[in-house]
């Protein structure tokens, strides 16, 4: 091997370190967070596209696990940034961390791959850019994936809370 392979091979067992420590603090933080409201939860902890991905999964319906994720994830989110700002109390580092609970995250990610294919679809059809609702930074981020998945460009507009996605012809 050469020097900058050593070097680049390091940095990426660095990272991966990194982000595992990252998931296992907040790991952590939201095993205390269930304990104190009384809720049944298993934490999963997995590195994905260079971000720690930390999930709280239940044996059981989940019933209980909806009252985390709230109204179209408005509670995950705000859990998610809690969970973040723990990481960073005890790392010092912000962390891009992803959080889901009871599948959410992954159940919406499928429908927005889907939404994002059929609006490249749409304006490869029709020629002419397609405006989407407004989104979270999270769902744009898959929708701009899909569209380029499609082999077309896609622009974010606007400002939060009403951010959207526009879709643009080749």
């Amino acid at each position: 091997m050469t020097e900058g392979t050593t070097t680049a091979a390091a940095e990426s067992g660095d990272t991966l370190t990194r982000l595992e420590q990252e998931g296992e603090i907040a790991a952590d933080y939201l095993e205390g967070l269930l304990d104190i409201a009384d809720l049944d939860g298993d934490i999963d902890m997995d590195v994905e596209a260079d971000r720690a991905a930390v999930s709280i999964v239940s044996d059981s319906a989940g019933r209980d696990l909806q009252k985390l994720v709230g109204r179209d994830g408005e509670v995950l989110e705000a859990l998610q940034e809690l969970t973040r700002l723990a990481v960073h109390r005890e790392t010092g580092d912000r962390s891009r961390l992803m959080l889901d609970i009871a599948g959410f995250r992954a159940q919406k990610r499928e429908e927005l791959a889907v939404l994002g294919a059929k609006a490249a679809a749409d304006v490869k059809a029709s020629g002419e850019p397609l405006k989407l609702a407004p989104m979270t930074p999270f769902e744009r981020k898959v929708v701009h994936d899909a569209v380029a998945a499609a082999g077309l460009r896609s622009e974010s507009e606007g400002e939060e809370p009403q951010r959207f996605v526009v879709v643009l012809p080749a």
